[in-house]
């Protein structure tokens, strides 16, 4: 089978191993073909500086200046660990591992403290979250992947066949690729989305903007000496806005900087963010960026937590990241068209371990059948695929949308209302350490694994 992935960031990476771990061997001389092809450089070699020198509108995964920290749940790491052990170790390795969430108003007032595992009991030893920089996700993925197998071109069409091979078309005129797979994972201005719509000029289900910015950083951890807790996510909630901040790495000469279930000392960062409301979707090519800084500056010039004002006296932003969703419109689309056309794109995004699996089966031969095509195989995973993944995306996006509400501009009622409920929610942690262990707790594996038992 020859699979093609579009796009050499966190999720194409992840793909890519994904797929090289969990499909079979094809049964002939040559084993599958995956390829990943990626408009931007994706060079381990080059330098911080080298990167930090890229055009904003050239940002990738790649360079320091993408998405700067994010959050990996229990559920998360061991989606790594089944990936590789070493992988885990390398990812937590580069972040941070905390063990407690701390919530707090813009007044300094203590509203919610909890495990970041979402239990009462310590009695079990649980993964804590890990905080990492997005960089330093990518680069642990993108090491175990062979140079060769990453191709520096831009795409400008998937023509998608439901009975043949796919075809990828390139800007720059050269010969076109054809592949049994492909797998969009370009972004949520997709072009590989767009062979989903042949007919249509123009993208009829594009990302849909929230209303919010995420604004962040990095600053020195010595600079909050003495006000960051150990092992702590902090966040800060306003009338007019939201801000985070939590340790971005462990240090060098921790022993346990390895372990998600250990607290190490912090490293020399500490990442902030900071998320509030605009109402039109900001065009970051024609963004003063100093002004940004400004706005920011008095935003939460008020804010009484000590960090905050550390913060916010040394900050540079530098970039703006709208918030965008988009991948509930499409399962909207998918599941509004009739049978037939549902039944040639399915194959959107289908799941290795689904399609392993009936590789495999298309293999055997029971009653003198004839196996099936990998076309069928395809289809037949990515349709199960879809039916799995939908219920817990449109959860997931149910509570963004609900914690969304709480990062936007509000009035004092509405403003002290918040804070009214969190800190009786504190008052009772299973309350929200029920709703976390129910996201930490899913295991995609476990929910494949009993559709595949239930096909045997």
């Amino acid at each position: 089978m020859k699979i093609v992935i579009i796009g050499a960031g966190i999720a194409g990476c992840a793909a890519y191993l994904e797929l090289r771990k969990h499909l079979p061997p094809s049964g002939s001389e040559v084993d599958h073909e995956i390829i990943i092809y990626e408009a931007y450089s994706t060079d381990l070699h080059v330098t911080a500086e080298e990167r930090e020198k890229k055009q904003e509108e050239n940002t990738h995964s790649s360079t320091l200046l993408v998405g700067g920290g994010l959050g990996i749940g229990a559920n998360g790491l061991n989606v790594l660990r089944r990936l590789d052990e070493d992988l885990l170790k390398d990812v937590v390795r580069s972040g941070y591992a905390a063990s407690t969430f701390h919530m707090k108003s813009k007044n300094g007032w203590s509203l919610v403290s909890m495990d970041a595992t979402g239990h009462t009991s310590s009695k079990e030893q649980r993964m804590h979250m890990v905080a990492a920089s997005r960089h330093s996700m990518w680069q642990a993925l993108r090491s175990r992947i062979p140079d060769r197998h990453i191709i520096n071109k831009r795409i400008s069409e998937v023509l998608a066949c439901p009975n043949g091979m796919n075809l990828i078309h390139f800007v720059d005129g050269s010969p076109s690729v054809e592949a049994d797979l492909v797998i969009g994972a370009d972004g949520v201005r997709s072009t590989a989305k767009r062979a989903i719509f042949p007919e249509a000029k123009e993208d009829p289900y594009p990302p849909n903007y929230e209303g919010l910015v995420g604004v962040g950083g990095f600053i020195p951890s010595a600079d909050v000496k003495g006000l960051v807790e150990k092992g702590s996510m902090n966040f800060i909630f306003g009338g007019n806005g939201f801000f985070g901040y939590f340790y971005s790495e462990s240090a060098p000469s921790d022993p346990n900087r390895e372990s998600p279930y250990h607290v190490s000392e912090p490293g020399d960062l500490l990442a902030w963010w900071s998320t509030y409301e605009i109402k039109e979707c900001p065009d970051r090519k024609t963004l003063d960026m100093a002004d940004v800084t400004r706005q920011l500056r008095e935003r939460h010039s008020h804010w009484k937590d000590p960090v905050v004002q550390k913060v916010i006296q040394s900050l540079k932003v530098e970039s703006m990241y709208p918030t965008w969703t988009w991948e509930m419109q499409l399962m909207r689309f998918l599941q509004a068209q009739d049978k037939d056309r549902r039944k040639h794109w399915k194959m959107w995004r289908p799941f290795v371990l689904l399609l392993s699996h009936y590789l495999r089966k298309s293999d055997q031969k029971e009653n003198g059948a004839t196996k099936s095509t990998q076309k069928d195989v395809i289809k037949r995973a990515a349709s199960q695929y879809l039916a799995l993944r939908k219920p817990h995306v449109t959860e997931i996006l149910k509570h963004a949308q609900q914690n969304q509400s709480k990062k936007r501009d509000m009035g004092a009622v509405q403003e002290y209302s918040m804070y009214a409920i969190l800190k009786i929610i504190g008052l009772f942690p299973s309350l929200m350490g029920g709703q976390l262990q129910k996201v930490i707790n899913y295991n995609i594996a476990e929910e494949v694994a009993r559709i595949i038992a239930s096909d045997l």
